[in-house]
């Protein structure tokens, strides 16, 4: 028979048969050697008082393992019906209490676990619907423009500017694309930021260069306050994204002739980047919505875009441990700061 099909009831009884059998061939022993029966009272007494306390200690070590199993028993039905409050132990500190204990902590990451599968899954479906929004204008677009070039004679002007059409529609659909192919490979970690204390006025310039074009074309002003010898903890690459992203809006969302001023200054713990704009402004209602995805103004549907610009900056700020800050009020600018720290935490 296997160690592991023996029962505690049957161990007991066989330890205690051994010990009986033990114990009258010591008692056998010791009579033959003195014949004194005062001595064989003795040591049968002491024997007998052996037996009570292991009988004792076997009946409590029992008892024991029945609360235990019993406490179990109710802890994994619990688990099983989904209850997130468990029996807390009041046994003392021993084995009995740490497995309980590591039982109580499993249960709460298993907890923690479902709640994040959960809110994965809301979040997907979020996207899902979002994205089904945003793709379904410019594809019917699309199709209005291929059924009217198809059925409709129309002049080479005419066909021209249908074509036109055609191509800003592809256009948003593929920035829509490319915007959430980098916010959905920054969300799952596919791509690790390489951050680094470095100066921030290399990233400054690539973002500016990237919207001076378009700025030109507005007749607007941009000047730039940032001294060379500024250093903050960041990724070039993703952080220049970011600032591209706020530096296109403000460049979108201005008049024409407006202006652009950026200021950087060091601050104790965080290296500062104000941007502010003469554009339209924001209503302060709207201040935190302005950073979810696809969000946009009512105001604003005739300006290109798909809403998702904000959204990718604050995520790729906050993935470096800063943040994001606005102040607008209607038709009076814009100023966003963005906070990045200057050393990295430990």
């Amino acid at each position: 028979m296997k160690a592991k099909d023996i029962s505690i009831n049957k161990a007991s009884a066989v330890l205690l048969g051994i010990f009986c059998t033990l114990s009258a061939a010591l008692l056998a022993g010791i009579y033959l050697l003195t014949g004194e029966k005062a001595v064989l009272l003795v040591v049968l007494l002491y024997v007998f008082l052996v037996l009570v306390c292991v009988s004792f200690f076997l009946a409590l070590i029992r008892q024991k393992l029945l609360l235990f199993s019993d406490t179990l028993c109710q802890q994994l039905d619990r688990m099983a019906e989904g209850e997130t409050a468990l029996i807390e132990s009041e046994m003392e500190e021993n084995l009995f209490y740490k497995i309980n204990h590591r039982l109580v902590r499993l249960y709460e990451i298993m907890l923690k676990t479902r709640e994040s599968i959960a809110k994965e899954r809301t979040m997907l479906k979020e996207l899902i619907s979002d994205i089904s929004h945003q793709v379904k204008t410019p594809i019917t677009n699309l199709k209005m423009v291929n059924i009217t070039m198809q059925k409709e004679p129309m002049s080479e002007e005419k066909r021209t500017r249908f074509l036109l059409d055609s191509e800003t529609e592809l256009d948003k659909l593929d920035f829509l694309l490319q915007a959430m192919i980098k916010t959905s490979r920054l969300e799952t970690g596919i791509i690790s930021l390489e951050k680094k204390i470095q100066p921030v006025y290399d990233t400054l310039a690539s973002a500016l260069g990237s919207i001076l074009f378009h700025a030109e074309k507005k007749q607007m002003e941009v000047s730039v306050d940032c001294p060379a010898d500024l250093k903050a903890y960041h990724d070039r690459k993703w952080t220049g994204e970011a600032l591209f992203n706020i530096l296109d809006n403000a460049v979108k969302y201005s008049p024409k002739g407006g202006k652009i001023d950026i200021h950087v200054e060091g601050q104790e713990l965080y290296l500062k980047i104000d941007i502010a704009d003469t554009g339209k402004g924001i209503p302060e209602n709207l201040h935190g919505a302005i950073f979810k995805r696809f969000c946009r103004e009512n105001g604003v549907h005739d300006t290109s875009g798909v809403g998702i610009g904000l959204y990718l900056a604050r995520e790729i700020i906050t993935m470096q441990e800063g943040y994001i800050k606005v102040a607008s009020e209607a038709s009076k600018g814009s100023v966003f700061s963005v906070f990045l720290l200057r050393e990295r935490n430990a």
